[in-house]
């Protein structure tokens, strides 16, 4: 069942921008949006789960020393 939305012209022209070629319609455009934030967010939950884990070794570095090292 198809549904009919209102968007402003902000939201349009965005989504517009992120149209991966001309004829692809905005829910596709959407649909590839939300499966990216899936993919992001599951990334992200691997990524912080192996970085407490570090920091619960002492694997971590003060801010301060890597810009040293860095010559920041």
């Amino acid at each position: 069942m198809a549904t009919t939305i209102q968007i402003s012209d902000g939201l349009q022209k965005k989504l517009a921008e992120r149209r991966l070629f001309g004829r692809e319609t905005y829910e596709e455009v959407i649909l590839d949006l939300i499966e990216d934030a899936t993919e992001i967010s599951e990334e992200t939950k691997k990524e912080l789960q192996e970085s407490r884990q570090e920091a619960r070794k002492g694997k971590v570095h003060a801010f301060s020393s890597i810009k040293k090292e860095a010559g920041l």
